[in-house]
């Protein structure tokens, strides 16, 4: 079992950065791929971005490409996401979660086993 612990979120105007972590406890995080995901209220959980377990495949939302980096440090049990020229509507909580699918990690939540909790970001424009 995983347990995973996001930090990072907060306020912050259009155009500026911010950068999520993602610290995964209880079990070995090379083992899993990572994605992140948000969600605002009313909607679907959306894909944002995900990493294969050695970053050897990487995805993004189209949404994203361009503007969010998504990278781990398996020595540190930790992922990240760096978001860049933050717009409104990236305005959501955003959450971390694992795959078992290690080599092409997925991009439907369906697919992840184990979640954090969540860290909200909100873009002011």
């Amino acid at each position: 079992q995983v347990q995973l612990v996001e930090s990072g979120g907060g306020l912050v105007q259009a155009g500026g950065s911010l950068r999520l972590s993602c610290a995964a406890s209880g079990s070995t995080f090379s083992n899993y791929a990572m994605g992140w995901f948000r969600q605002t209220p009313g909607k679907e959980r959306e894909f944002v971005a995900a990493i294969a377990w050695r970053a050897g495949r990487i995805y993004y939302a189209d949404s994203v490409k361009g503007r969010f980096i998504i990278s781990r440090e398996n020595a540190k049990n930790t992922g990240y996401l760096q978001m860049n020229s933050l717009k409104p509507e990236d305005t959501a909580v955003y959450y971390c979660a694992t795959s078992d699918r290690i080599l092409d990690p997925p991009q439907t939540s369906s697919e992840y086993k184990y979640w954090g909790q969540g860290t909200q970001v909100t873009v002011s424009s």
